[in-house]
């Protein structure tokens, strides 16, 4: 789970340094320096994959992307709302309602993968298990 979330980053990171106009159109207006944010976001995405594949940066690059995806979410909205076109991204509700209602899965999918919970499967055999069986 963590390589496929951290590939899908990387990706996304790649997609805004490459065609930020894209992004630029489904950016809040209340987002200062709007170009260069999408720039910085895409940088962070892509550090931050390799960090969430690392071991000893790992719990902090799942935190941040667990962040990052609660604060990218009203570009969601924007761009659900508005109906903007962004090719190739279809302007239809069988994609934004579905990509709205999943942003709280890819936060959960973050902490997950950062070792933060571990709810609803149990990781078995970790420090905290043998201690608690003390």
């Amino acid at each position: 789970m963590r390589w496929l979330m951290a590939a899908l980053f990387a990706a996304a990171g790649v997609a805004h340094l490459r065609a930020p106009e894209a992004f630029l159109m489904i950016t809040p207006g209340f987002v200062p320096f709007a170009r260069e944010v999408i720039f910085l976001t895409g940088l962070f995405e892509i550090a931050a994959a390799a960090a969430l594949v690392t071991r000893p940066l790992r719990s902090s690059a799942g935190i941040a992307l667990a962040l990052y995806s609660l604060a990218v979410w009203p570009a969601n909205i924007k761009h659900a709302l508005e109906g903007i076109d962004v090719p190739p991204i279809p302007s239809t509700w069988w994609y934004h309602a579905p990509r709205l209602a999943l942003q709280p899965v890819i936060i959960w999918w973050a902490l997950y993968c950062a070792g933060v919970i571990d709810w609803p499967w149990h990781r078995r055999g970790t420090a905290d298990d043998k201690h608690a069986a003390r």
